[in-house]
């Protein structure tokens, strides 16, 4: 639903990053179905990259150009896959990175920033997609423990925005907090899903139960 923050939790090898990589088409689909805004992902005739301009995935590992500033990282993809002017593309960018709280960043390149920096500039520059979606692969996972909060920040801005969001996380407390709906996943099924009070307080499934009792 347009607007709705889902967290995807579960064990490592449960196949958490494996479903949201087949939402952007990253991964075939073995089985079932997966329809985004009325079109069929695994379709032989699916436009990838029009799929992926209205659904951005932003990974674990910020996989930002080394050799480009902050700014030229978030202005790439506008231009040459959205075509976008180039002074409309600049100007989007410093008030993206301005969003995402790097405001003097700009001019930084990659190797200048810290873990959590690099992985904002990474969320500004799938933002300049002007995408429908977001997909966050364990955004916080690569991170050491000061910098996990900044970017956690962020994604709550932007699901109180109303961004569609599907996060993969192992931050249980971030997942209480900002999520719609959890979605628990083992073995490569989705095991129990629900609101996160009822998920939390009141998980029905013994696999779901063992989980919970071992990570809160």
């Amino acid at each position: 639903m347009k607007g709705e923050v889902i967290c995807v939790i579960g064990p490592s090898g449960s196949g958490k990053s494996t479903l949201i990589r087949c939402i952007n088409a990253l991964n075939d689909i073995q089985n079932g179905s997966i329809l985004v805004e009325g079109q069929e992902v695994n379709a032989p005739n699916l436009d990838k990259l029009e799929l992926r301009k209205k659904v951005v995935m932003v990974f674990q590992q910020y996989n930002l150009f080394p050799h480009k500033t902050a700014l030229q990282n978030v202005m790439m993809a506008p231009i040459q896959v959205l075509k976008q002017d180039k002074n409309e593309s600049e100007k989007r960018a410093y008030a993206l990175l301005k969003k995402v709280r790097l405001e003097g960043k700009e001019h930084s390149y990659p190797g200048e920033l810290s873990g959590g920096q690099q992985q904002r500039v990474a969320i500004a520059r799938s933002l300049a997609m002007n995408p429908d979606i977001m997909l966050f692969d364990e955004v916080t996972a690569a991170l050491d423990p000061e910098t996990v909060k900044e970017v956690l920040v962020t994604i709550k801005q932007l699901a109180e925005e109303s961004m569609t969001c599907i996060l993969v996380t192992h931050e249980m407390g971030f997942a209480r907090e900002v999520a719609d709906m959890i979605y628990f996943t083992d073995r490569g099924i989705i095991v129990e899903s629900g609101p996160p009070a009822t998920f939390f307080d009141n998980a029905k499934d013994p696999r779901t139960k063992e989980f919970l009792s071992q990570i809160l």
